[in-house]
């Protein structure tokens, strides 16, 4: 654990307070260091600066005065921008960097002593234009030093990069009030700026807030990884089966007139999914997998389907891996990504039939009420997983081993009497992951990392060999970013540096030869066709297994090795 952090005069610089927890955050890599830090500042930072710093830390923090595009201009009015451009490259990071650098008028004489609090500046900023906004982030800079400038920008820009998620500062709260953290999560999406309410209900000063959220967040049930000792346990009369697909695992609620899709961490993504909250007609909650569909010939964006008889099961017809990558990590989507890359929900269970919350049901009867929900959905948008029925342990190895579908990351074993609980209990439900896909490729590019891998080439994008064996070439298959230690990781770091060929600004090529080149070994849990890469496959989650010192470039793998693991092409 961290020590808390000590200040004989702990309010007087909110700002500075705040930066020193965002470094600290940043320098601690253990997982209970990072709760200590946080429960250690809400109990010492007071209302309502705790409040605003909590949500800037979990991402709830909009502040649209000012953009990232903005503070470069600015920096364009006082540095050069070619100087400047070298210093990003350098630090990596747009905060830090304008931080160290932003060249104050004061710089050299006495700062004032009342440098802005948080509030002053999230407030301030809610009121003003895009117009003012950098005016006033200008104003602040120049009263504040390094530090404080570190803090305000984080603030503003809500780009952490602290590696802290909106998950773990909730769990920090359940710690700092000794409450489940599954109650603020049922909680969060129901309160208000800064959050004075939910701080005086865990200090005990007042009653537990109503939740004031429409359609609010369920905690979601996990599962544990099924392990060899555990076996034995496995069979049909205990335990249903059904596959693991590999999509987003989301909430869909639907509850007076208010529909939201959420994230398996609680995180509301309806805005980037407008295609199935169209379609959310109903008054529940459904847990499930977003996949993307394959989209009907005569176009217009609706989801193919391919219905079997009886009661719904996995009738959409699901597109590949590199479809579902089209539709992640966007705000907003357009018309045009709509129409080829349709989402739709393959359900696993049913939450809230109504006015009925169903989680102290067993899992046997939430399936049910299941099936009867999703036959009045419209069924280009919902479907149900199905179960595997499988006679002993050794036919359900025999089914996870041979998928039907390339978007299959194995198998899910849930208890029938098993209840809907937050969290991840040890029993009720496993995962049985397909095992990862092992191949020896080439190191080709490297780019630096961000905040503490801002100094380090941490990215790296590796190919495999093509073409006559006489004369081959690399050609890349895809880029990992962890699996390695920070000892490999300075290796890494040395060795692109000692073989670079080739700048483009953050990034190096490296030489890569038959003769010269570091081979890595690379896990990831499986191939699908790609006509954007020049290689014809896209890895899914790749990561750096080992670091191949010994083996020699020539012997890393060809293109024919991935291209033999890809799936057959689905029929059209």
């Amino acid at each position: 654990m961290c020590p808390a952090i000590a200040d004989p005069q702990p309010f007087r610089d909110p700002m500075k307070r705040f930066a020193e927890l965002l470094d600290r955050l940043v320098l601690t890599p253990s997982r209970n260091g990072k709760l200590r830090l946080m429960v250690d500042f809400f109990r010492q930072v007071p209302d309502p600066e705790r409040g605003y710093a909590l949500a800037a830390i979990t991402g709830d923090l909009d502040v649209r005065s000012v953009k990232p595009a903005m503070l470069r201009e600015l920096m364009a009015s006082r540095m050069d921008e070619v100087l400047f451009g070298y210093s990003y490259d350098y630090v990596g990071d747009l905060a830090e960097t304008i931080a160290l650098v932003w060249p104050s008028p004061l710089d050299g004489a006495a700062r004032p002593a009342d440098p802005p609090t948080l509030a002053e500046v999230v407030e301030t900023l809610d009121a003003a234009t895009r117009k003012d906004g950098p005016a006033l982030v200008e104003a602040w800079l120049d009263r504040l030093d390094s530090s404080g400038r570190y803090a305000l920008l984080k603030l503003v820009t809500g780009a952490m990069r602290i590696g802290v998620s909106s998950r773990l500062a909730k769990q920090a709260l359940a710690e700092f009030g000794d409450r489940p953290v599954a109650e603020i999560e049922e909680l969060w999406h129901g309160l208000k700026l800064p959050y004075e309410s939910l701080f005086a209900w865990l200090e005990g000063r007042d009653a537990k807030p109503v939740s004031a959220a429409a359609s609010p967040f369920r905690p979601v049930m996990l599962s544990q990884a099924l392990e060899e000792p555990d076996y034995g346990r496995i069979d049909p009369e205990t335990y249903a089966a059904e596959w693991k697909w590999d999509g987003i695992r989301v909430q869909a609620t639907a509850e007076n007139g208010t529909r939201r899709l959420y994230s398996r961490t609680g995180d509301d993504i309806s805005n980037a999914f407008p295609d199935l909250l169209d379609f959310m007609i109903y008054e529940g909650a459904l847990d499930g997998e977003l996949l993307v569909a394959t989209p009907q010939p005569q176009g217009g964006g609706t989801p193919k389907v391919e219905a079997h008889e009886g009661a719904p099961r996995e009738d959409i017809v699901v597109g590949t891996f590199s479809d579902l990558q089209q539709r992640l990590n966007r705000k907003t989507v357009s018309a045009a990504v709509l129409k080829r890359y349709p989402v739709f929900l393959r359900t696993y269970d049913l939450l809230q039939d109504g006015d009925e919350d169903l989680r102290a049901l067993p899992f046997a009867e939430r399936r049910k009420r299941l099936d009867r929900f999703v036959a009045g959905l419209e069924p280009t948008r919902f479907d149900v997983s199905p179960f595997l029925a499988f006679s002993d342990f050794d036919e359900l190895a025999r089914l996870r081993a041979g998928p039907p579908h390339p978007v299959i990351e194995g198998v899910m074993l849930k208890r029938w009497d098993s209840t809907y609980v937050p969290g991840r209990p040890k029993g009720p439900w496993f995962k049985w992951k397909q095992d990862p896909h092992l191949v020896d490729a080439v190191l080709m590019y490297a780019q630096r990392g961000h905040g503490k891998r801002s100094s380090f080439y941490s990215d790296y994008t590796f190919g495999v060999w093509t073409g006559p064996m006489d004369d081959p070439e690399l050609v890349p298959v895809g880029k990992a970013y962890f699996g390695f230690t920070d000892e490999e990781l300075k290796q890494l770091d040395k060795y692109v540096r000692d073989n670079t060929i080739e700048r483009f600004g953050p990034v190096r090529s490296v030489r890569a030869e038959p003769d010269h080149g570091l081979v890595l070994e690379v896990a990831f849990e499986g191939l699908a066709r790609s006509s954007r890469h020049k290689s014809g496959v896209a890895m899914r989650f790749p990561r750096v297994s080992r670091l191949r010192w010994d083996k020699p470039a020539f012997e890393a793998d060809r293109l024919e090795t991935l291209q033999a693991m890809l799936p057959e092409p689905m029929p059209e």
